[in-house]
């Protein structure tokens, strides 16, 4: 959906104006879950500075071109911003080159978790004096934008608006003012969630409409599937402080009405103040004399009985843990830092205090085997987890198996990485990020595609176990998977900028502007 836009007037073209991009994301079964916060985030800086914003949110739209060109042909604003993760970057890539076709005298911003990824793996290959993939797909991404921001946005925006901006503005360096700290992250504005259609998003948790939050920022722990380990904007903890984060919920609940909060922070029990936090968020709902409900991320081994009643006396039902792993040997080549019986105690945990759990587990890690997989599945079957979700593993730029892979021999286009632990090691297909987006989940529709496997387990065979586990784990705890055909993933119609009319088409999955 587009945001709040005005007519183009010549005023614009008398300050600095920008157009936000939310690409689509075709690879989910959803894409009206939960709106885009970071890009959200830098529009509410813009619009701090004096900037003129317009937000164009792609997401859910099937014919995205013919929404963007629609919308070239109404606006005179010469600057574009596009966020980008990973298996986005193929939508990017044409956005991009249609931007470019329409108006070649335009600027191009392109930043998000792929930039910032990217650059923080060709940075390493920089210092090791070894380019690689890394330097190459950097390359790519000069290719399609004028600048390429990596790391932290809501400062880095400005000077990329500048005529005088280099190709690469590095926010991703904590000893740079663009670095988002505590205090910055605090005192900057909440995302302008109204220059999308927020209604347009449906969530629910227990019943209740709910959208995004994020209080904190950064993972300290150092997984090797996980993105970010070599960038200090994702592996550095930032906190907002307690009082912001109530003073934005009361704000959503006032504004939009919203009840329910997904925490989408990486780990919120890594924040040694989140007891006093849920005990805020739970004097905020007495003062106001509503009752919320929350979902969050929390880590398995980090989590406790205090925890998990201040949790729930917060209004949390649910929590999400990145268990990964039922077997020991593949957690600890991962380096999750958690065993397994941190895991089935953090789920025993969390129900002995009524909040329901959902693993999240993944396949395809180095030394992955029959045998691992057979462990994933007894340890679900044993701690009954609420819900789960089992993936196949993606070696995404910026996490250690992407990283520290090297060539491997006699093979072009596959890589390999050797856990520094055991030895095992992972193989992976080279990829092109501007083509490729069905190595991110998948559908569980037999929709599964695996660009990894392991010394023990083809491609295939990771798919079909894959497969096998989830039936079996489903069929016998009685958890059914997700009706993803009765999500609707709602159609933009170009109304509020006057281009189209305001029709919503309503198709299955994904939609079209007619």
């Amino acid at each position: 959906m587009t945001g709040q836009m005005d007519p183009p007037t010549a005023s614009h073209a008398n300050q600095p104006a920008i157009c936000l991009i939310i690409p689509p994301s075709p690879f989910l079964l959803d894409e009206r879950v939960f709106v885009s916060l970071g890009i959200l985030k830098v529009a509410a800086s813009c619009e701090a500075r004096g900037v003129h914003v317009e937000v164009l949110d792609l997401s859910g739209i099937e014919n995205f071109l013919d929404v963007l060109d629609a919308h070239l042909r109404v606006s005179n604003i010469p600057n574009f911003g596009l966020t980008t993760t990973t298996p986005q970057m193929p939508a990017a890539a044409q956005i991009t080159e249609h931007i470019r076709t329409r108006l070649p005298e335009s600027k191009i911003i392109l930043g998000g978790p792929h930039p910032t990824l990217v650059h923080a793996a060709a940075r390493r290959e920089r210092k090791l004096q070894r380019p690689g993939r890394a330097l190459a797909a950097l390359e790519q991404l000069f290719g399609i934008a004028d600048v390429v921001v990596a790391g932290d946005g809501e400062e880095a925006i400005i000077p990329a608006l500048s005529s005088t901006a280099p190709r690469l503005i590095d926010a991703d360096d904590p000893q740079s003012d663009l670095f988002l700290t505590n205090e910055k992250l605090t005192a900057s504005p909440w995302a302008a969630r109204h220059l999308v259609d927020i209604a347009g998003y449906r969530y629910e948790i227990d019943g209740l409409r709910a959208t995004s939050v994020i209080a904190q920022l950064g993972c300290p722990f150092n997984c090797g599937f996980c993105g970010g380990r070599e960038s200090p904007m994702l592996r550095r903890v930032r906190l907002r402080s307690s009082e912001n984060v109530v003073d934005e919920l009361e704000h959503l609940y006032h504004t939009y009405g919203f009840r329910g909060f997904m925490f989408y922070d990486d780990e919120l029990n890594v924040n040694k103040r989140m007891v006093e936090t849920m005990r805020e968020i739970r004097d905020l709902q007495t003062r106001l004399g509503v009752s919320f409900r929350l979902r969050g991320f929390v880590k398995s081994e980090l989590f406790n009985a205090r925890q998990a009643e201040a949790m729930y006396a917060a209004g949390f039902r649910w929590l999400l843990v990145g268990f990964e792993s039922g077997s020991p040997k593949i957690l600890d080549n991962i380096n999750k830092r958690a065993t397994r019986e941190d895991n089935s105690l953090c789920l025993q945990t969390a129900h002995d205090h009524g909040l329901k759990v959902k693993a999240l587990m993944s396949v395809g890690h180095p030394g992955e085997s029959h045998q691992s997989i057979r462990d994933t599945r007894d340890w679900l079957l044993a701690s009954r987890p609420d819900e789960f979700d089992l993936t196949i593993i993606t070696t995404y730029p910026g996490t250690p198996y992407f990283d520290h892979a090297e060539p491997c021999s006699g093979r072009e286009r596959l890589w390999v990485y050797t856990c520094p632990r055991s030895g095992d090691r992972l193989y992976a297909d080279e990829l092109d990020y501007l083509q490729t987006s069905d190595y991110y989940k998948g559908d569980p529709d037999g929709g599964y595609r695996a660009y990894v496997h392991t010394d023990h387990l083809s491609r295939t065979e990771l798919v079909d176990l894959r497969q096998q586990v989830e039936a079996h784990v489903r069929d016998q705890l009685g958890i059914p998977y997700p009706n993803s055909t009765s999500k609707l993933a709602y159609e933009h119609s170009m109304g509020q900028s006057g281009a189209l009319p305001p029709t919503i088409l309503r198709r299955s999955r994904r939609q079209r502007v007619a």
